[in-house]
């Protein structure tokens, strides 16, 4: 094992890129230039709250001297020979344009070479930076734990996702309005260090196009490609076409994961959608619980709930369409890129069915099918079953009568509200047992493959916030625990089996569990 911070520095994105001709770091409009070079503000008290081994070990790196990784790792001394810097793009917020956005509370302060891969290595709350709108760049420990947190219980769910090294404690305070109501309160601040082979978003192209600045739009699109879709060849319309179709497949797998494990991410804007199609910045996420597809865990999006779960696809499309038109300059054609789009549609409907069928164990296709997965959503959505708990459950299918109690048991609507539905159950999972009549596989191979997609664990809200209250009491024995049981989410755990379970009524209306700002 080799130490992390004696990894090559390969500064590709600096070296290769416009940079900020001014180096004064106050909020201001970034011209002709992809990144502007800038200090994390040292932190007063820092502490290492938590590491990823598990990334260290995929990495095969550990940390070496704990200390100077500490110091490096809280922004409180630069990564060798390296000049941290923060990206400038733009973006659609809600549906509107909301001109240059960039790194507002996220500093890059190394790009390593590991292994073949190129890894950048980001502070998330380190401090102002010229994109930070007046705002103070920082974070806080809610925010920080969630981010760590969920960056790798996604990995280990099989959803692309940047990645999370470390976690630390400023000991500085952060002053916060979570619910933007005038309530502001001071909070511990903390730093999460994300690692990704790209930081690059769809805004990342917008900026330059809604300028009008198309030699840098060319400039930058051609180093994307070049760093991370080699194969696709020289610059040319055609290879441009194949990197908007490439960008595309990913999004659409990214987003069939998100709906497969029940993941709401809160803020698909278009400067929060990876041009590697990785889940990325994670603020007010949430997973279903009982099943309801017009669910948000957005405060800020409670009222048109644009980002709902059962939009996710949709909104998808839409930033697509918004990255067709930024790259519309180098390509000056609409139909070929209209033709992308009208793939993405198409091949996200056949893939989402695959999806559910792999969910509810049918191997084989029948032309019912999506009518009885469609009939299946909507019995969840009217009894109010718990998404994971139903799914991880059906594996146990024998009878419609004995697998009645088990869904009973999954559904968060009392005993005699639930029971109005019987029936119907009874008659769905009658035709179930007479679709499943139809496979080949045997009771338990379909069950070891509903394993493989079905998680036992994710990272409930109210598992994030029990995290956060005892860190905040300076107890870090629950963020230990909820990372051992995320690093292996398909696995029985019998030892963590009090989390697989109905969501508490506590947590219902409580903020941080079922509401979340983009603070959050």
């Amino acid at each position: 094992m080799s130490n992390l911070l004696e990894q090559e520095i390969d500064q590709r994105f600096v070296q290769q890129l416009p940079a900020d001709h001014l180096r004064v770091n106050t909020s201001r409009q970034v011209l002709e230039a992809c990144y502007s070079f800038v200090e994390p503000k040292i932190p007063s008290n820092p502490k290492l709250l938590h590491v990823s081994h598990r990334f260290l070990e995929e990495l095969k790196l550990e940390i070496g001297d704990e200390s100077e990784f500490l110091k490096t790792v809280s922004g409180a001394i630069p990564f060798r020979n390296a000049e941290p810097y923060a990206m400038c793009y733009g973006g659609h917020q809600f549906g509107n344009w909301a001109g240059q956005l960039g790194d507002g509370r996220a500093i890059n302060i190394a790009e390593l070479n590991i292994g073949a891969q190129n890894w950048k290595f980001q502070l998330k709350g380190a401090g102002p930076t010229p994109y930070s709108r007046g705002s103070d760049g920082l974070a806080v420990l809610r925010s920080s734990i969630r981010e760590y947190l969920c960056s790798e219980a996604m990995h280990h769910l099989g959803v692309p996702t940047t990645r999370a090294l470390s976690l630390v404690t400023t000991g500085d305070a952060v002053p916060r309005d979570v619910l933007y109501n005038g309530n502001v309160q001071n909070e511990p601040g903390a730093i999460v260090c994300r690692v990704s082979p790209s930081f690059v978003r769809f805004g990342s192209f917008q900026i330059f196009s809604a300028r009008g600045d198309h030699d840098n739009l060319k400039k930058f699109t051609d180093y994307v490609i070049r760093e991370h879709f080699a194969e696709m060849g020289a610059p040319s319309k055609e290879m441009y076409l194949k990197f908007f179709a490439e960008v595309s497949r990913r999004t659409k797998e990214m987003i069939i994961h998100w709906q497969r494990v029940g993941f709401v991410h809160g803020v698909m804007n278009t400067d929060n959608m990876s041009i590697l199609g990785l889940t990325i910045d994670y603020g007010p996420y949430g997973w279903l619980e009982n099943y309801d597809p017009s669910w948000t865990p957005n405060t800020t999006d409670s009222q048109h709930r644009r980002y709902r779960f059962g939009n996710q696809a949709s909104v998808a499309l839409w930033n697509l369409t918004q990255l067709a038109n930024a790259l519309y300059p180098l390509i000056d054609e609409a139909p070929p890129l209209e033709k992308i789009l009208d793939q993405f549609k198409e091949e996200y409907t056949v893939e989402s069915l695959d999806m559910m069928r792999s969910k509810i164990g049918l191997e084989l296709s029948a032309n019912l099918d999506a009518e009885l997965i469609d009939q299946l959503k909507e019995l969840l959505e009217h009894t109010e079953v718990d998404m994971t708990l139903f799914f991880r459950k059906l594996r146990r299918f024998e009878t419609p009568e004995s697998f009645l109690d088990a869904i009973r048991a999954s559904s968060y609507l009392k005993k005699e509200e639930f029971d109005k539905f019987s029936d119907s159950w009874v008659s769905w999972l009658n035709e179930y047992a007479e679709r499943l009549a139809i496979e080949k596989r045997s009771k338990e191979e379909r069950g070891k493959a509903m394993n493989l997609v079905n998680p036992k664990y994710v990272l409930r809200n109210y598992m994030a916030q029990l995290a956060i209250d005892a860190a905040e009491k300076e107890d870090d024995s629950v963020i230990d625990e909820l990372y051992s049981l995320l690093t292996h989410p398909y696995d029985e755990q019998l030892e963590f089996e009090k989390w697989f379970a109905l969501r508490p009524d506590w947590a219902l209306n409580k903020v941080g569990c079922s509401m979340l700002s983009c603070s959050s």
